[in-house]
């Protein structure tokens, strides 16, 4: 990266330039997928020979981009190249009741998608 300009008024156009090009990113990234999410309710049932195909292609770009969305919303935030907003917390200890509950939504979301695996396969 180039050097900072020592203006305060040409720190902050390039600070604004910055923002400009993440925010035409996320645009167009939502844009993206909201015209996938189109595509996949216009496919109809997912039977045909491409059809699955399409389907798994399309999530997967709508995840993909997604995660660019998350991606640059953290790094415009955190650790963008003009300057920190806010320092991360350093992490707490470990300690029995945190392990008690990551344990509790474990199972809660094990118990989830066994009745979401049991209730596909009866109506499927």
């Amino acid at each position: 990266m180039s050097e900072l300009p020592d203006d305060p008024k040409a720190y902050r156009q390039l600070q604004n330039r910055v923002l400009d090009l993440y925010a035409a990113v996320q645009v167009l990234m939502l844009l993206g997928i909201a015209v996938l999410i189109v595509y996949v309710i216009r496919l109809g049932a997912i039977t045909g020979p491409g059809t699955t195909e399409s389907f798994g292609l399309a999530v997967a770009m709508i995840f993909m981009m997604g995660a660019l969305v998350v991606h640059l919303t953290d790094r415009a935030y955190r650790v963008w190249p003009l300057g920190r907003k806010f320092e991360p917390k350093n992490p707490g200890p470990v300690t029995a009741e945190a392990q008690v509950r990551l344990l509790k939504v474990l199972v809660i979301v094990l118990a989830g998608a066994a009745i979401a695996y049991i209730l596909g396969s009866l109506l499927a």
